[in-house]
């Protein structure tokens, strides 16, 4: 068999999938959330495509999931202008509300959520193009975290409840909202990610404009009904289209009070440059998707596996295209021991100097190396790109805003 003919049969055509994973007819949204309604957009849609090919009659064919609205800086003003007005400087329904009723509507808002999670799956797979594992795995972190973000809420309400005695005086503290609150969340984790910003900005009676991410769109759709029947009116907007037409003229208005955001910090720079008053401007930021591995002197009885340095960045498939980073920290004293070791796994030293190439050879990944030499230690920062098995991002947790 010749490998063209090879890499043809490894795409299965829409019969061979099991039934229950089956797409239907592509999904064609025009609903936003603003005000407490879904409003229909009659304007021009962003089509929406799964990485996985199916195999067809006409060769392999990636799938077209559906579209969703593709709003204009109006649209978005609309929903901007609606938290504003729910926020009402901090004197609207919600952000004057008790706790104890503010988590009920979340808790409402998690029994919906819940009831939508084979919907929610099934998109994630398709349109992250996630495992069935990976993605219930998702969807169940983030409840999870619902759950604990209203545990968490209630140990504090129960702490600001006490008087505190300090230098004399004898005083109360207690936690109020910020304002208005742009979420923004990323596309390797569309919806767990995204959560963590968005429902401890709901929980301690922010309003908010909650954009989803350009890739893990289509998933939020069997979403904007929960948020409609559990949240009063401008609390939540749920809002579409291209970042630069839409964010950029929510952050001009200088409205945006609080930015969460999970991304590239060049993406985050950008846009709080263009808040009139960015030194108002409150941020929560989670960026680059780096995180560190520190290798430490090896006990005799148990030394560090080189294939496990090697095969983190690799741990889990994600978004194709993905870019994983991941920092590893090598005492100058253990440098050729352990380059020995990434030898023995097949990845060759790097060449001398500052900078080196490393290829695997047989596999699909490209892996750049780059040395530096802060004080006694090594620090070399591993880039791998690949098309198979894309890196794993990191998770990140905020506190309540």
């Amino acid at each position: 068999m010749s490998t063209e003919s090879r890499l043809h049969n490894l795409f299965p055509s829409a019969a061979e999938l099991p039934e229950p994973y089956r797409l239907g007819a592509p999904i064609k949204q025009r609903e936003y959330l603003v005000d407490g309604a879904l409003r229909r957009w009659e304007g021009p849609l962003a089509a929406v495509r799964s990485p996985i090919h199916l195999k067809t009659d006409k060769g392999d064919e990636q799938v077209v999931l559906g579209s969703t609205p593709l709003l204009d800086a109006d649209a978005a003003l609309t929903a901007l202008d609606a938290a504003v007005k729910a926020y009402d400087n901090g004197q609207g329904l919600w952000p004057t509300m008790p706790v104890a009723e503010r988590i009920q509507h979340v808790e409402t808002f998690l029994a919906r959520m819940r009831e939508q999670r084979e919907a929610v799956v099934k998109l994630l797979m398709w349109e992250i193009g996630k495992n069935l594992k990976d993605s219930e795995k998702e969807f169940d972190r983030t409840c999870d975290y619902i759950v604990d973000t209203i545990h968490e809420l209630k140990e504090l309400d129960r702490r600001s409840s006490r008087f505190e005695l300090e230098q004399g005086t004898l005083g109360q503290i207690r936690r109020v909202p910020l304002g208005v609150a742009l979420c923004m969340g990323p596309y390797n984790y569309p919806l767990n990610e995204t959560f963590t910003t968005l429902i401890p900005a709901l929980i301690m009676g922010n309003t908010v404009v909650f954009k989803p991410a350009k890739f893990g769109v289509l998933l939020i759709r069997p979403l904007l009904e929960a948020f409609r029947d559990s949240f009063p009116a401008g609390v939540i907007n749920v809002i579409y289209g291209r970042g630069r037409e839409t964010v950029s003229a929510l952050m001009e208005t200088g409205k945006i009070d609080v930015f969460a955001f999970i991304g590239t910090n060049k993406g985050a720079s950008d846009l709080k440059k263009l808040h009139p008053r960015p030194h108002r401007l409150r941020a929560a930021l989670g960026l680059d998707a780096k995180n560190p591995g520190i290798v430490l002197p090896e006990p005799a009885d148990r030394p560090v596996p080189a294939l496990a340095v090697l095969t983190a960045p690799l741990a889990r498939p994600v978004m194709p295209r993905r870019l994983a980073i991941r920092a590893r920290s090598v005492r100058s004293a253990q440098r050729q021991a352990f380059f020995q070791k990434l030898a023995g796994v097949g990845f060759p030293p790097p060449a001398d100097g500052m900078h080196g190439e490393v290829d695997p050879g047989h596999q699909t990944v490209a892996t750049l190396c780059t040395l530096m030499k802060p004080l006694d230690g090594l620090i070399c920062s591993m880039k791998c790109v690949a098309s198979s098995r894309p890196g794993v991002a990191p998770r990140f947790c905020h506190r309540p805003l």
